[in-house]
């Protein structure tokens, strides 16, 4: 894989290391369950979900990272495959929610790069 994709893996799992940390360590902060468009009434039903959500996004990070420092053609394929689902759940975001556009992009623009880089490079 060319040092460019392994960047956008690098970038993509920052991202998912960051969403983990909001969702399961930092979501009652007022700051961060807005960002996911929760209001402060539906915090506390919310938290059990974005704490389960925010462990999806660690073990992505960790395919993408993990993939990486294997290396080789089979940790490559895994940090790809952790890439190809985060640009999944990107879309998927956009789908549900269109407000969501910028978190979305967010999501799934590092991976997408990722993939298309590795694939053509």
């Amino acid at each position: 894989m060319s040092v460019i994709a392994q960047i956008f893996v690098v970038i993509a799992g920052l991202f998912h290391l960051a969403v983990f940390a909001m969702e399961s360590l930092l979501f009652r902060k007022p700051s961060t369950y807005r960002r996911f468009l929760v209001k402060e009434t539906d915090v506390e039903a919310s938290r059990p979900w974005a704490f389960n959500q925010g462990f999806y996004n660690l073990f992505l990070a960790i395919g993408a990272f993990g993939g990486l420092i294997w290396g080789g053609d089979k940790g490559h394929a895994i940090a790809l495959f952790a890439c190809a689902c985060m640009a999944g759940a990107g879309v998927v975001l956009l789908a549900s929610d269109r407000r969501m556009l910028r978190a979305a992009a967010a999501q799934a623009v590092p991976p997408i790069l990722a993939l298309v880089l590795a694939a053509v490079l």
